[in-house]
């Protein structure tokens, strides 16, 4: 039987940071101020489908702050706060590891989808993440 340990505020930071970053990354790849709020309720939508521990994560605590200024230094924020995410939830709740990684790319995709379809830009972002939630060697 798999033991589920409660996160820290820290680690719960971390997904938060994680989940809702990879969202502000794809948002960003592609900006534009109708696309915006459109993009904001595909993600909302996308992160309230998460439960348990993700879902814990996401709705405790203080929101994430995220650079503003540049894609690189966001992604340089958000990349590894996607990896950490990851090696916190094989480590303290593994059953939801898969969950995680699903409802981050889903958020991401939606938000892609949400204003006149995938710009490469978007895609190239989905990649990114998709690559920092893979499972490290």
């Amino acid at each position: 039987m798999i033991m589920e340990q409660r996160l820290t505020d820290e680690e719960r930071l971390t997904l938060k940071t994680g989940a809702f970053g990879a969202v502000f990354l794809v948002s960003n790849a592609d900006p534009g101020v109708v696309g915006v709020i459109r993009e904001s309720i595909a993600a909302s939508g996308a992160l309230a489908d998460a439960s348990g521990t993700v879902k814990e994560a996401l709705t405790t605590g203080p929101l994430p702050r995220l650079p503003r200024d540049s894609q690189l230094e966001i992604e340089s924020v958000v990349l590894p706060a996607l990896g950490r995410a990851v090696r916190i939830l094989r480590d303290k709740s593994p059953q939801d590891v898969d969950a995680y990684r699903a409802l981050v790319l889903a958020a991401a995709d939606r938000v892609a989808r949400a204003h006149d379809g995938v710009a490469p830009t978007e895609a190239a972002a989905i990649d990114q993440i998709r690559a920092a939630l893979a499972e490290p060697a």
